[in-house]
C-alpha cells in the first residue's frame, strides 16, 4: 500500500511540475508579446520605450529564476539580455528599436517555445 502511495505523489508531483512549466512557457511568450505591444504604442517617447524594454527584461529576467526547466530558463534568459541591450535615448533609437524588435520577437517566441518542448 505504501508504494502505491509513494508512486501516486510521484505522478502528481509530475503532473503538477508540467503544468507549471507549461504555465512559464505561456507566461514568456506573452511578456514577450506584451513588451512588444507596449513599446510600439509608445514608441514617440524614447524614455517610456526604454523603461518598457527593461521592464521586459526584468520580468523574463524573474521568470528564468524561478522556471522548472533549464532550457526555458537559458532561453528567458537569453531575450531578455537581447530586450536590455538597447540603448533608446531619443526618437530615432526607439523607431530603431521598434522594428528590430518587431522582427526579432517573432524568433524569441519561437525559441521560448521550443525551449518547452
Amino acid at each position: 500500500m505504501a508504494a502505491v502511495l509513494v508512486t501516486g505523489c510521484g505522478a502528481i508531483e509530475e503532473v503538477t511540475g508540467a503544468a507549471q512549466q507549461t504555465q512559464q512557457c505561456i507566461e514568456a511568450a506573452g511578456i514577450v508579446t506584451e513588451t512588444v505591444s507596449k513599446i510600439t504604442s509608445l514608441a514617440s517617447d524614447p524614455a517610456e520605450v526604454e523603461k518598457a524594454l527593461n521592464e521586459g527584461a526584468n520580468k523574463l529576467t524573474t521568470l528564468a529564476d524561478d522556471a522548472a526547466n533549464t532550457s526555458l530558463k537559458e532561453a528567458a534568459d537569453g531575450v531578455a539580455a537581447k530586450l536590455d541591450g538597447y540603448n533608446v535615448q531619443d526618437a530615432n533609437d526607439a523607431v530603431d528599436a521598434l522594428q528590430k524588435i518587431a522582427t526579432d520577437s517573432v524568433a524569441w517566441v519561437e525559441t521560448l517555445t521550443k525551449a518547452c518542448s
